[in-house]
């Protein structure tokens, strides 16, 4: 496999502090950290935009993935995926967005390319940065809050009890998803992963 196309821009979407990080809103860094341990890469802070970012190649001589995750707060997260995308000259299409889905039910993992933001901030902050929704989305659901909950509170809670103990696996199936996209593409990945 090679990567004549050029590198794949995969974010990590999530806030940053110690206090979000067991958040359902920060599953995408979730994703982006086990990512960056598969390709034997570290994060570090990016000298030229708000992130931090780590690269790597998938297998020997496999494509190259730049992993970022946005240290700007979820709603001003595209100002950084735009600024990496162009310095490492990545178009829209080789970009991937990993997050949180309230329209998806929990322990299940989606990819789609474009489309609607379904109310998330970190997607609309991207479009408007990217000036175009046609990038890829992996997204993780969440399922929607209980009750009355507020959806903007149950996506700044914790995963509960409960969830954390499928936590770990849904995390690698999403990692595992990114890959598929990035080897097989999007139409390849949704036929292998949407039956279950």
């Amino acid at each position: 496999m090679t990567d004549e196309a050029g590198p794949w821009l995969v974010v990590g979407l999530g806030n940053p502090g110690r206090e979000y990080a067991g958040n359902r809103h920060n599953v995408g860094f979730m994703v982006a950290d086990l990512l960056a341990g598969r390709l034997g890469a570290r994060f570090g802070r990016h000298r030229r935009v708000v992130a931090e970012g780590a690269e790597g190649r998938l297998g020997f001589g496999g494509p190259k993935l730049v992993l970022v995750k946005p240290l700007t707060y979820m709603n001003l997260s595209g100002g950084p995926v735009a600024g990496l995308a162009q310095f490492h000259k990545i178009p829209p299409g080789r970009v991937i967005a990993v997050h949180d889905e309230l329209d998806i039910p929990y322990g299940q993992v989606r990819v789609k390319c474009g489309g609607g933001e379904g109310g998330h901030n970190g997607l609309r902050s991207m479009s408007k940065s990217l000036g175009t929704k046609d990038y890829v989305r992996v997204r993780f659901g969440i399922g929607r809050p209980p009750g009355r909950q507020d959806p903007a509170d149950f996506v700044l809670s914790d995963f509960s009890s409960v969830e954390r103990k499928e936590l770990e696996f849904l995390v690698d199936r999403a990692a595992d998803v990114v890959e598929s996209v990035v080897t097989r593409g999007v139409e390849p990945t949704q036929n292998l992963y949407h039956g279950g």
